[in-house]
């Protein structure tokens, strides 16, 4: 779901762009050894772009991650391309990196920083540090819920909540 509320106009909630991916792990964890893996996705513009709720196209990010588990805290980060379409946009960079400690069986909350590169011809970069939570209803059903302010960029606070399906690992 997503919902745009600008300081001046109108706002819009409803459906925003749908997410899919497939991650692949090639350099499996080692005592002293992060995994290294990818996590292409594709944003499928299924938000109606005209009340700011989708991007209106297509859009392709290509990254490359690394993750290290000590315990029941887990660090991971890295970062990637994403191609993005469309008049006013460009493509551009992100990265960031996440701290994650399972307190309980199925709950991990976590802290995330990331920066990404401009969206948009002549637009803000942006740099955000988030706060979150991840559920495991299932081994094969997750929630998950981030939040926090905007250190830079065209956001003052920005938040995320997913419905995650995990449709099968292979080890």
């Amino acid at each position: 779901m997503s919902l745009y509320a600008p300081a001046e106009g109108a706002s819009s909630y409803g459906y925003g762009d749908t997410e899919l991916g497939a991650k692949y792990r090639f350099l499996q964890e080692g005592t002293w050894r992060p995994q290294i893996g990818t996590f292409p996705l594709l944003e499928v513009p299924t938000g109606s772009h005209a009340r700011n709720l989708g991007s209106g196209h297509v859009q392709t990010f290509l990254p490359l991650w690394m993750q290290k588990s000590i315990g029941p805290w887990t660090g991971y980060g890295g970062g990637g391309y994403w191609i993005n379409p469309g008049a006013h946009n460009q493509n551009w960079w992100f990265t960031g990196m996440v701290v994650q400690c399972r307190v309980a069986a199925g709950l991990t909350p976590g802290v995330e920083l990331f920066h990404g590169t401009s969206q948009i011809v002549g637009g803000p970069r942006e740099l955000g540090l988030n706060f979150g939570l991840v559920w495991d209803l299932s081994s094969l059903q997750h929630l998950m819920f981030s939040a926090g302010p905007a250190l830079e960029g065209s956001n003052q606070l920005q938040g995320y909540f997913a419905y995650q399906l995990t449709f099968a690992t292979w080890q």
